[in-house]
């Protein structure tokens, strides 16, 4: 399958999941990475500098109208919904979803809409249901559904509300989660 996003949903221990994840991917990622990380809304951009520092891929605070690039990391920014449009992103400041904006779900439900069976999704830790809904969307348009194990997360509120909502996903431990994304997507072959 050609993937085009994969898009992660995190919360509550949210921080040091995506410090293991962004470690682990590799430097010729070839689809983009989306990311809903619920912060406080006054959250300033240091959250990119800290996941910058353990990731070989560039970390960015997506904008809206920005492209869509392989190979990047982009993180929604605080108290804007991230939603995937085909070819770019587009921000919203549409009332919080969940308690949360920017909102798992919005971001997973844009994915599908706009890639469908082309998307990845990964919920991690967090300490409510936000994400559910979207990953079983991603799933419902033939899409790839990835949930942390449970009792590997820091908080397994989320990870469990993904487990019921979605019909048999990929439940992983952390850990094991970029090994299973690595073996999912096409990496060019250089010659």
């Amino acid at each position: 399958m050609d993937f085009k996003i994969v898009v992660i949903g995190t919360s509550l221990g949210g921080f040091n999941a995506l410090q293991v994840i962004l470690s682990a991917l590799p430097k010729n990622l070839p689809v983009a990475v989306a990311i809903a990380q619920h912060r406080h809304r006054s959250s300033n951009g240091e959250l990119v500098n800290y996941l910058q520092e353990t990731s070989v891929l560039p970390v960015r605070e997506a904008e809206d109208k920005q492209p869509i690039i392989p190979g990047i990391v982009f993180l929604a920014p605080a108290d804007y919904h991230l939603l995937i449009e085909p070819g770019y992103f587009a921000l919203s400041k549409d009332a919080p979803v969940t308690y949360a904006r920017p909102s798992i779900d919005v971001l997973f439900e844009s994915a599908a809409d706009a890639y469908e069976e082309q998307v990845i999704g990964i919920i991690l830790t967090g300490a409510n249901n936000d994400g559910a809904k979207g990953l079983a969307k991603i799933q419902a348009y033939g899409g790839t559904a990835i949930v942390q194990k449970p009792d590997t997360a820091e908080c397994p509120v989320m990870p469990e509300a993904a487990i019921k909502a979605v019909k048999k996903p990929q439940i992983l431990p952390l850990a094991e989660i970029v090994p299973f994304l690595n073996s999912q997507i096409k990496f060019q072959v250089l010659i």
